[in-house]
């Protein structure tokens, strides 16, 4: 197996996280309250939502979260897991019909150590995959290379999940 050493990542790992988010947590700003650009939002349920990931990893790439405020797996009530999946269900449903994706990254990080960048409101990440996604610009060049405009993945996105 090959390494890529990049010991410049130390230094962000180290770093103290800035805690100076908005009042409150942005998910549930982001539930009240929408967007301002109202490009974001693409469900709403009785217990959980689905928003475009601000800082995407590919077009696409969707966040889904329980309504409720918590930080915490074991929180979750047995209705809320359902409804989450069913819409974890749906992204994959309605992605697959407009992007058509090779496969799919799924998954939750349960505190700021296991990579969550907001670890005190749950959310889901469904990031679709094509083969030959990635390259080498966020490692050289420390930049995301993303073809699409995240208004122009909600409109293509926004069909699929009113339908």
């Amino acid at each position: 197996m090959e390494r890529l050493w990049s010991p410049w990542r130390m230094a962000y790992i180290e770093a103290h996280k800035d805690e100076s988010l908005p009042e409150g947590c942005v998910f549930c700003a982001l539930r009240d309250h929408g967007d301002p650009d109202g490009e974001r939002i693409l469900q709403r349920g009785a217990l959980a939502f689905v928003t475009l990931a601000k800082y995407p990893y590919n077009p696409g790439h969707l966040l889904v979260l329980p309504n409720r405020h918590t930080a915490d797996l074991e929180d979750v009530t047995a209705d809320e897991a359902a409804e989450i999946h069913a819409s974890l269900q749906r992204c994959i449903t309605a992605l697959r019909a407009v992007s058509a994706p090779h496969g799919f990254n799924v998954g939750l990080n349960l505190g700021r150590t296991a990579g969550a960048g907001i670890p005190e409101h749950l959310h889901w990440h469904v990031v679709p995959r094509w083969g030959g996604d990635t390259n080498f610009m966020p490692v050289v060049g420390g930049t995301r290379v993303l073809p699409e405009l995240l208004s122009e993945t909600y409109e293509r996105l926004r069909s699929a999940f009113e339908a």
